[in-house]
């Protein structure tokens, strides 16, 4: 009997970079691993990593599966004509990019997985991470963009297109003129706390900015009443945030997230009664993914493994 995990590969497309991978899961499971930029050239930067992938798939051993976790918007409805596209996203040159057919051409003895980026990271999170035991919970990125992938009942959220919890409209502070960075909403959840927000409102990037700059009050104030309408809209167990805005510069992930979690509990202004709601129960609510920025990757091999059966 073959007790070997299968070796899949994975592919985490992001909106700056794109990581590669192959493997049997997280740590040492990763057998090889590979960046690419995100380029405005779809069919350069995928035919990249197919080749990766297949000189990796020669080196390492049969690939029995490949799972991607993209951003979107996607199309991820199996009827639809155009299932497996990314539609209307601003990421220039990838609207309308057919994301799936070139690796379908590529591995046509595979099964091949695909989801967002962020449902990726979650499942990823779910298997190995931050939410081991749980059925229903929320993994949330903050960096380039914001994207939020939801878990009910140990499943990933899709519906009608899939959640887009980046641009959650959000209200004015009083006395904040800043008037958003999201180029489509302006001032949805993206545009007050993706990172080129931050570096818009604050003249310099998130990890330059100084622990006591005013921008991190509104920063985390606007992330601490996303994360409530969050709480009240899908009730989670749990809420992971992951990104590069976390780590938080000169802030600290440390301070950035007791600041978000104070900002949720505000919010909340105690309607939702739960002992994790409040106090040191937020710090087993609102946490970083335990798979760091491998959470997306991991994410996309654990939905490789599944699809392998």
């Amino acid at each position: 009997m073959n007790v070997n995990p299968p070796i899949v590969g994975a592919i985490e497309l992001g909106g700056t970079k794109v990581l590669a991978a192959i493997g049997t899961g997280p740590g040492d499971g990763i057998l090889a691993r590979e960046r690419f930029a995100t380029g405005d050239d779809p069919a350069r930067t995928l035919g990249a990593v197919i080749e990766w992938l297949r000189a990796q798939a020669s080196r390492t051993g049969r690939m029995q599966a490949i799972g991607i976790a993209s951003f979107g918007p996607l199309d991820l409805d199996p009827a639809s004509p155009t299932h497996g596209f990314i539609t209307t996203t601003p990421k220039h040159g990838w609207a309308r990019t057919d994301v799936l057919a070139p690796f379908r051409r590529a591995f046509p003895a595979l099964p091949i997985a695909l989801d967002t980026d962020v449902n990726g990271a979650a499942i990823g999170e779910g298997r190995w991470g931050a939410a081991q035991g749980l059925d229903d919970f929320v993994y949330v990125t903050v960096g380039t963009g914001i994207g939020g992938g939801a878990i009910v009942r140990g499943k990933p959220v899709h519906g009608l297109v899939h959640p887009e919890m980046g641009h959650i409209p959000m209200p004015r502070a009083e006395g904040d003129a800043f008037p958003g960075a999201c180029r489509i909403h302006g001032r949805c959840w993206e545009g007050l706390c993706a990172g080129p927000a931050i570096a818009a409102r604050a003249g310099c990037p998130a990890e330059e900015l100084d622990a006591d700059d005013p921008a991190w009050d509104a920063v985390t104030a606007s992330m601490g009443h996303a994360l409530a309408t969050i709480t009240l809209m899908l009730s989670p167990r749990r809420i992971i945030i992951g990104g590069s805005v976390r780590k938080a510069g000169r802030l600290g992930e440390d301070r950035f997230f007791e600041r978000c979690r104070v900002s949720l509990e505000r919010s909340l202004a105690g309607y939702v009664y739960s002992p994790v709601l409040s106090g040191d129960g937020l710090r087993s609510f609102v946490v970083p993914p335990r798979l760091g920025d491998d959470a997306g990757v991991c994410g996309a091999m654990a939905m490789a493994l599944a699809s392998a059966g």
